[in-house]
């Protein structure tokens, strides 16, 4: 199969890799990290076997042309790209499949490629890109594939088979929007509190509606301080239930329990650093708009309260414009 992987950070990177290294032809499509990619090719440190490959690299679209698949593992800030990086990868049998996080990324690939050709996966990993072609992979891996408005069809239930094969866990869903909603259940707390933590607990008990954030007074929080002040652990929490209430409104039938859930599962993963954490640390756009927003907007379309959601975006949104 000929693969396009699109946005070749951590997750592009890593799952990439992977399916190179089972023998399928990849193409990077690279911009500041090609020439060391090219020369030195990626190497993935992982929990379960460190390994290198030689993927094929384009600086252009035009250089790799129509694939069988399409891997888009950009960040969403870079969307407005689509229009220009998509079209030439993609022909009348193509998968797009978005990797990204948030809400809304299958619906601006729909408005450029038939919507029975779109497909979203939900990374459920912790890795991190520590340098041009290194990655560190430190837990899970899971990928969790649907189509875009549609069940699981054959193409997608054979793209889960392939990534399985290159050692990629992976199973389909029938209802990918739900899927979506169950991620967020762990990216809006985990990745909003810990950019939030430099503003301080403070910021959310403060009854000042202009929400008025002068200068960042800390550091990001990684899972494990968040969890372990109990203050932090209990926004996590309220967090994770509003998210719940959202979906619950919007027809997806998630419990209470799956709250309990992340948690536990987070403890495990030590001093991990959600993306968001370091796009902030490193003067980088954050995903705002996907993973924060537009969920906010579904709430209020639903009706549904969320007071802890609404000021954490208050939070971000000045903390970005500090940035």
């Amino acid at each position: 199969m000929k693969i396009a992987v699109v946005g070749c950070g951590a997750v592009g990177s890593y799952y990439g890799a992977s399916l190179c290294q089972a023998g399928q032809e990849v193409h990077f499509l690279l911009r500041s990290d090609y020439d060391v990619v090219r020369q030195k090719g990626v190497t993935v440190h992982s929990v379960r076997g460190d390994f290198h490959v030689q993927p094929r690299c384009a600086r252009a679209p035009e250089e790799i042309g129509v694939s069988d698949t399409v891997l888009i593992a950009l960040k969403t800030t870079a969307n407005d790209q689509f229009p220009k990086l998509l079209p030439t990868l993609v022909g009348r049998h193509t998968a797009v499949v978005t990797l990204q996080n948030g809400l809304g990324n299958t619906e601006q690939l729909a408005r450029l490629f038939p919507p029975d050709q779109i497909l979203g996966g939900l990374c459920f990993v912790c890795l991190n890109r520590v340098e041009p072609g290194v990655i560190h992979h430190m837990d899970y891996g899971l990928i969790v594939l649907g189509e875009f408005r549609r069940p699981a069809g054959p193409r997608t239930r054979a793209l889960a088979e392939l990534l399985q094969a290159a050692g990629v866990s992976c199973k389909t869903t029938d209802n990918l929007a739900q899927a979506q909603w169950e991620k967020l259940v762990w990216n809006i707390p985990f990745n909003g509190l810990g950019v939030a933590g430099t503003a301080g607990y403070e910021i959310f008990e403060t009854q000042n509606p202009k929400l008025k954030i002068e200068n960042r007074v800390g550091s990001c929080l990684p899972t494990d301080k968040l969890l372990a002040d109990p203050r932090w652990e209990k926004l996590v929490r309220e967090l994770m239930l509003e998210v719940i209430r959202i979906a619950r409104a919007l027809g997806h039938k998630i419990p209470d329990s799956v709250a309990d859930d992340r948690i536990a599962r987070t403890r495990t993963m030590g001093a991990y650093k959600a993306s968001t954490l370091l796009d902030f640390e490193r003067h980088q756009p954050l995903e705002l708009e996907s993973m924060f927003l537009e969920p906010l907007r579904q709430a209020q379309s639903a009706r549904v309260l969320v007071p802890r959601l609404a000021r954490l975006c208050k939070v971000l949104k000045q903390l970005d414009a500090l940035r």
